[in-house]
């Protein structure tokens, strides 16, 4: 019989991955089962570890998937099967996060359990809009109140007579009783006129607020289709600083939904940059990274390299694959010693560097004609270049190179593919509804498999705005029927979300 594994009731925060502890994290990558919400935030999920169990639970409101008994039942199962089990519940699971009945569940039933506390949507919620709980000149309290409680109680346990004393309230959960919970505070005392906000998908990029008075914002949020569970609504007079302080809705990209089609593997840092100012980022990988048909080729490479006196890297991608065969060979970065290294973009000499090998020749211009201006200077005559790339890459390299004399091996380290069709269909529908604002393009292939997955798109009254890194890109754009709006002269992910952000924030400034 195994082990009984332990369960973690994890706080995975309000929605933004970013809020997330890192004890966590720490275990959501390390448990066999993730068992999580509907309010919890589902890039939480790439953090689990390969191979684990991903159960959905469901919990949104009115619509639960399972009951809390079935998921009781879940857990336990899962531990006395010896698994370690992630329980992500939304904010932290100690405040309305039904996280004290699932302790009691388990502990009945001796399954080990740990708690992992979380941020709660309760502080971090008005935070992101601009409102803090409690100010020195304002108020020195605050209250955290359920907005739907049990409806099976047959009297409210919220003591209202209190409430209406404290000087900021926050209730969770509160759009679908928002008349009658306001109601309930005017009758027990509080001012219509207190300045009162409603705060919808709070921390997200589709963060929404409006803002009121107890007496006014219940017919306000009626008015208003984007205002909708999950949804925090806070009163009080600390409400008045949110014109000063609102900080995360002036993110030059907040609210603009950014579609980047870059590998899985590489988009991650670009998708980070794009969050940190403010964007929706939905990663969309038109481009999957695959091994050759065969190693035969590039093993051969590895195993004589020392045979060569220049190697040529144009990707990231052609770094890993070449060093990780070059291992297979038996050989290590030693057998670079005297090889002279060239690199094309900034990006991809750091990777070289990172493995202790000095890159010398790294042209201005981050494609082929640049780093063939830079050869030009040398003298290649009768010198062997290595160029370890994707089979799809252009000829334009090699083709200078052995015309200035070099004699060239270009040897298959990765292999490009689309993906299947089956996954653009979310893409699709939300391109033909107009809902994306930018569509990101890193390279010529990921034009050509974008087109390809959607032959029939458009823009369409401005959206969405194509931006692309260099004029071969550009270009590609062009032969296809399309303009880009936004065209990154640096071939760099963090100068394309740069200008990105300027665009918008043009933008924005023209509306004002």
């Amino acid at each position: 019989m195994p082990t009984t594994g332990t369960v973690y009731l994890i706080g995975a925060g309000p929605g933004d991955p970013g809020l997330m502890t890192i004890r966590g994290m720490e275990i959501l990558g390390k448990s066999d089962v993730v068992v999580y919400d509907y309010l919890v935030n589902p890039r939480l999920l790439s953090h689990a570890r390969g191979g684990a169990e991903i159960i959905y639970v469901g919990k949104k409101a009115g619509a639960g998937e399972l009951s809390q008994a079935e998921i009781n039942r879940l857990l336990t199962g899962r531990a006395r099967k010896g698994k370690t089990v992630a329980r992500l519940k939304g904010g932290d699971p100690f405040i309305f996060g039904r996280g004290g009945e699932e302790a009691e569940a388990l502990s009945k039933k001796g399954i080990p359990f740990e708690i992992v506390p979380g941020v709660t949507s309760a502080s971090a919620v008005p935070a992101y809009a601009g409102i803090p709980l409690t100010h020195r000149d304002i108020t020195s309290s605050f209250a955290v109140v359920t907005g739907h409680e049990d409806p099976s109680k047959e009297e409210s346990n919220i003591p209202w007579d209190v409430l209406s004393d404290i000087g900021t309230v926050v209730f969770l959960m509160g759009v679908r009783n928002i008349g009658k919970n306001m109601r309930m505070l005017m009758k027990h005392g509080r001012s219509p006129d207190t300045p009162a906000a409603v705060i919808t998908w709070g921390t997200y990029p589709s963060q929404a607020t409006v803002t009121g008075t107890v007496g006014t914002i219940a017919g306000i949020v009626k008015k208003r289709k984007d205002i909708t569970s999950p949804a925090v609504v806070v009163t009080g007079e600390v409400i008045n600083l949110r014109e000063v302080i609102n900080w995360y809705e002036q993110k030059p990209l907040f609210g603009k939904r950014v579609l980047v089609t870059r590998a899985r593997g590489q988009a991650e840092s670009f998708a980070g940059l794009l969050g940190e100012m403010g964007a929706d980022v939905i990663e969309f990988p038109v481009i999957e990274i695959f091994p050759p048909a065969s190693y035969e080729a590039i093993d051969k490479a590895a195993a004589r390299v020392r045979d060569y006196d220049w190697i040529v890297f144009t990707s990231v991608n052609g770094v890993t694959k070449f060093f990780e065969r070059l291992l297979v060979s038996g050989k290590d970065v030693r057998e670079l010693y005297g090889i002279r290294i060239a690199a094309i973009g900034e990006v991809t000499a750091k990777e070289i560097e990172n493995k202790g090998i000095r890159v010398e020749l790294v042209p201005g211009e981050y494609r082929a004609e640049g780093l063939i201006e830079k050869f030009e200077r040398e003298n290649i005559k009768g010198k062997r270049i290595l160029i370890p790339r994707a089979k799809e890459a252009r000829d334009v390299l090699p083709a200078a190179l052995r015309e200035m004399g070099a004699v060239v091996d270009v040897v298959t380290a990765y292999e490009t593919r689309k993906p299947g069709k089956g996954a653009s269909a979310k893409i699709k529908r939300m391109l033909d509804k107009n809902m994306i604002d930018a569509v990101t393009f890193t390279s010529s292939s990921t034009v050509r498999n974008f087109i390809s997955l959607f032959p029939g798109f458009k823009q369409a009254r401005g959206k969405p705005v194509i931006a692309c890194i260099g004029p071969i890109t550009g270009k590609t754009l062009r032969d296809a029927g399309y303009k880009a709006q936004i065209t990154s002269g640096e071939y760099t992910v963090e100068k394309l979300a740069r200008e990105i952000a300027g665009y918008f924030g043009k933008s924005k400034a023209k509306k004002k």
